[in-house]
């Protein structure tokens, strides 16, 4: 499954007034990195892709539809998935992309 597109583009609408964001292909979706550190994207696998602090994990995963991101069949503690029906109100996406940015810009810059 190829990431979805007016997704990325709504991403690409909240975070282009960012300092330091560039965007590549990441895990086969669209990424969004702030100081060289992904932040949110588009993810291949449908959806959308966060990096939030790890330590938070586990209580967004109990407090919102989000869950772990599975890679090679590991849970990655930090990196969340959330499915495009759990986005489609901006006031949804908004948040998350906030959440990853803001975990990005905390991270010393690559």
């Amino acid at each position: 499954m190829a990431y979805d597109e007016a997704l990325a583009a709504r991403i690409r609408d909240l975070v282009a007034d960012e300092s330091g964001l560039t965007e590549k292909t990441m895990f086969g979706g669209h990424a969004f990195l702030v100081g060289g550190n992904m932040a949110v994207g588009a993810s291949g696998q449908g959806g959308l892709l966060v990096r939030v602090d790890p330590a938070e994990s586990d209580s967004l995963i109990e407090s919102s539809p989000a869950r772990l991101m599975e890679m090679g069949g590991r849970s990655m503690a930090g990196w969340l998935r959330v499915d495009s029906e759990d986005v489609e109100a901006d006031e949804e996406l908004s948040a998350w992309v906030e959440r990853g940015v803001s975990y990005a810009r905390s991270l010393p810059p690559k």
